[in-house]
């Protein structure tokens, strides 16, 4: 996932403007307050620089960076320097947007939209910091900052897009675009700025602005709670194992994370199963005992559902109904036409039909796979129907009987220094970049490793930091974001990239060793990564993944095609302890397995992508119960009753965030990267040169400088077909 991003970027110029990092401009007279007397004006303003330049000299936010490639100084930095800086960076950059209103001269693009794109550096880089901190590092002082903070970005937001004289010189100079002389570059940078204001309410009337200020404020507050809750759930649950019969079926890695969680809880000799998914999901499949499966799965599924403090359900049946209201003070029905209508979609009904003729195949593939299942149940003398905490257990039993392949036999293979090793190197033989360990960059915690990258010509490209391991300060899931996004505006700057994994660490002095998802998983994210690392735009607003929600994905969603690749796996694919690369004859196991349980895989994605699209399409007053809701949702489009949706509502921080109403983007971006990959293929060479360019210059380094179905038809040569992802997916030959 590429973050829901490091700043938490909402449909605003004034969060956009976290992301800007060029020089801002010195303050000038016009951005002071002139109904003092004149000599008591200066008093004032020299006081109030005094005490910022105080401010810069104590806080390490605010100081200059002097490390190296100007990354934060981590070490320096604690919780207590936030709020002084933010409040620092939101007067700085009110003074950028009220010179730039002021401004006597007409509107140019120099005056106004660069301008615009130059403010709010400070804002960014302290925001940048403190939100990818409070993602991967939480603390309860951070939480509580967050909750704090929140609505003042979305004010700070609100004050910004909403402010009329700003408005009025974007839009005049919208309505002379054709006059402009502007490059291409510069015209995408106009159109999507006043396509911002537009969709954030600069053009409503007073009134329904101050309804939107309001709404923006009170969801900013409900999505970090919403947030909040769900780790707090996820930290405050864990399954304590007692003895070997509480550990049948568990592998030995298995086996030494939970006694290392358990060890980490102050329980010596016992093992500990947690919510984080690379603990809950390997239990859910190796454990014979189906009583404690029960028990962990329906506790991993009742996340953000359970009554008390850390309850969800209340919290998001507002943020829907108030993202409902924005949408029709907009002009929209619903919110689900509000959010797509920027997409590459354009509307729910061609959402609809690309998951409702997926669904069809997928349903009817996993009540094929759930016969299957139940017939390998029945030969252990189960009698029981299959139930969702039963799926991952048995499809593991008949992947090793019908492909002698299972989990624990490749985990050996796959130690994550060298599946790091391997997205590297395909990014090297693909782009010419090199990665070279840093260990004298500041980090944010000792777990995370630094690389300088560079390109063919030895030049910087950026910095990539990972964070792998999983812990229980960090958010569940993975994802990509920046520290700081590339430009090449005044002196430019290159960016500092994370990927965020939640791996489960092998012991002291053992290798870790990754399942084939996991590796998927982070040649997913460094996928996303690649695409902030490759960017190549002058305008901060179009760097990197700055592209619409349902082209983002196509990045690194095509980045995973190279790890199946036999010349990929060979070199990489080593084994921990042999040091034996993997057999041509597993890998051709792994690819016969590799549409085995895809029905179960789409059905319970589709189905959260479908209740996802409903719930944003509702009428007015329809989502008061969500679990009502949801219910009602799964059983008008046909819910096998062994699956469960992949995140159910009151957990599924995905559409609460930056994907509401956009779940389905994996999907649609799929459509694109099932095909992409073609290309190689077609060029008989995986690593082809040629084509590699292309996906670099039209693709990976291209940001949002054009609408993204031209992009893919610039790569591709035609626009992609559906045909592709039902193959992808093993529903079509």
């Amino acid at each position: 996932m590429a973050s829901s991003r490091a700043t938490r970027s909402n449909t605003s110029k004034a969060r956009a403007a976290e992301a800007r990092s060029a020089k801002p401009e010195t303050m000038t007279s016009k951005t002071r307050a002139p109904r003092k007397r004149k000599g008591e004006a200066g008093k004032a303003l020299a006081r109030k620089l005094v005490k910022a330049k105080a401010a810069r000299d104590t806080n390490p936010l605010l100081g200059k960076w002097r490390t190296p490639f100007a990354i934060a100084p981590f070490d320096q930095i604690e919780a207590r320097h936030f709020e002084p800086a933010m409040q620092q960076a939101f007067r700085e950059n009110r003074a950028e947007i009220r010179a730039i209103v002021a401004n006597p001269a007409k509107p140019s693009f120099a005056n106004t939209i660069v301008a615009l794109e130059k403010s709010g550096v400070l804002l960014h880089r302290v925001a940048a910091v403190f939100w990818n901190i409070e993602g991967s590092c939480s603390t309860d002082e951070l939480r509580e900052i967050s909750r704090r903070v929140s609505p003042l970005f979305a004010a700070h937001s609100s004050a910004i897009l909403l402010d009329a004289r700003l408005f009025k010189r974007v839009d005049e100079l919208f309505e002379r675009r054709d006059t402009l002389k502007l490059d291409d570059e510069q015209r995408r940078l106009l159109e999507r700025t006043h396509l911002e204001f537009v969709r954030a309410g600069a053009k409503l009337k007073p009134k329904e602005k101050k309804r939107v200020a309001e709404i923006n404020g009170r969801l900013a507050s409900l999505v970090t709670q919403f947030m909040q809750n769900v780790l707090k759930d996820e930290q405050s649950w864990h399954l304590e194992l007692d003895g070997e019969r509480d550990l049948a079926g568990l592998p030995p890695g298995l086996r030494s994370s939970a006694a290392r969680e358990a060890a980490a809880r102050g329980l010596e000799g016992r093992h500990v199963i947690t919510l984080s998914r690379s603990s809950v999901e390997p239990f859910l499949t190796f454990s014979t005992r189906r009583d404690l499966r029960e028990k962990a799965f329906n506790a991993w599924v009742r996340r953000g559902a359970n009554d008390g403090p850390t309850d969800n359900r209340a919290i998001l049946a507002e943020i829907v109904a108030l993202r409902g209201e924005y949408a029709r003070l907009l002009g929209y029905r619903t919110y689900a036409e509000f959010s797509l209508d920027d997409t590459m979609a354009k509307t729910p009904e061609a959402v609809g039909k690309l998951l409702g003729d997926v669904w069809s195949h997928a349903r009817r593939r996993a009540g094929e796979e759930r016969e299957v299942l139940a017939e390998a149940a029945r030969e252990e003398g189960s009698n029981a129907p299959i139930a969702a905490w039963d799926w991952r257990h048995y499809a593991d039993k008949v992947r090793r009987k019908k492909f002698d392949l299972d989990d624990a036999e490749l985990r050996p293979y796959l130690q994550l220094d060298n599946v790091i090793s391997a997205a590297f190197d395909c990014a090297h033989r693909l782009f010419g970049l090199t990665f070279v360990p840093r260990d004298d960059i500041p980090r944010y915690h000792p777990d995370v490793r630094a690389w300088e990258v560079l390109d063919r010509k030895k030049q910087h490209v950026g910095l990539f930091l990972g964070d792998y391991f999983a812990r229980p300060s960090k958010r569940s899931g993975a994802w990509m974001s920046s520290f700081r996004s590339q430009h090449k505006l005044g002196k430019g700057q290159r960016p500092i990239i994370v990927n965020v994994m939640n791996f489960a660490e092998g012991g002291e002095g053992e290798a870790t060793l990754l399942s084939f998802d996991d590796a998927r998983t982070l040649f997913h994210e460094f996928g996303h990564g690649l695409h902030g690392l490759l960017s190549d735009v002058t305008y901060p607003s179009l760097s990197g993944t700055s592209v619409s929600r349902d082209f983002v994905e196509l990045p690194s969603q095509l980045y995973e095609h190279w790890l199946l690749q036999p010349e990929v796996l060979q070199k990489f694919a080593v084994h921990h302890q042999t040091g034996k690369p993997i057999s041509a004859r597993l890998i051709k196991r792994l690819k016969a397995a590799r549409n085995f349980n895809q029905g179960f895989a789409t059905v319970e994605f589709t189905a959260s992508a479908l209740a996802d699209m409903k719930l944003y399409g509702a009428a007015p007053g329809a989502v008061a119960d969500i679990e009502t809701f949801e219910g009602d949702v799964l059983a008008e489009i046909g819910m096998p009753d062994a699956i469960v949706m992949r995140h159910r509502l009151p957990h599924f921080m995905h559409i609460v965030s930056g994907y509401a109403a956009g779940y389905y983007s994996y999907m649609w971006s799929e459509v694109m990267d099932a095909d992409a990959f073609g290309a190689f293929e077609e060029a008989g060479d995986i690593f082809d040169r040629k084509t590699a360019d292309r996906l670099k210059r039209h693709i990976y380094s291209a940001g949002n400088r054009r609408d993204p179905q031209d992009a893919y038809v610039a790569f591709r040569g035609r626009p992609p077909s559906v045909e592709g992802l039902m193959k992808n997916r093993g529903f079509t030959s």
